[in-house]
């Protein structure tokens, strides 16, 4: 085998994986479980929780001029001696939260 061919394999190699991981980049969603750890994570910063759920479906959601498709939540948290519920909106996609707010 010639080294110019060789140079050329490894070339096409890297420009086809680069092309499909960006294909494949655009059509990964966050799963229900892994929003919900990004939930958990984030409430974990203030304090410390004492349960959790999610909704495993997702929903439409509109924020100001912006549509979503996203996963809903709830973090339960012991403040003293009260409990204190808070509801959460993560994006499918991103696994981002949205909104959070106390029930």
């Amino acid at each position: 085998m010639n080294w110019k061919s060789f140079v050329l394999g490894i070339g096409l190699g890297l420009a086809g994986g680069y092309i499909t991981r960006e294909l494949l980049s655009e059509k990964i969603e966050v799963s229900p479980e892994k929003a919900l750890h990004n939930a958990k994570a984030a409430f974990k910063e203030v304090g410390s929780i004492s349960g959790s759920w999610i909704h495993m479906k997702k929903e439409p959601y509109e924020k100001g001029q912006l549509h979503y498709e996203v996963y809903k939540g709830g973090i339960s948290r012991h403040t003293g001696e009260e409990v204190k519920q808070y509801e959460f909106i993560a994006d499918a996609k991103t696994g981002v939260i949205l909104d959070a707010y106390p029930l």
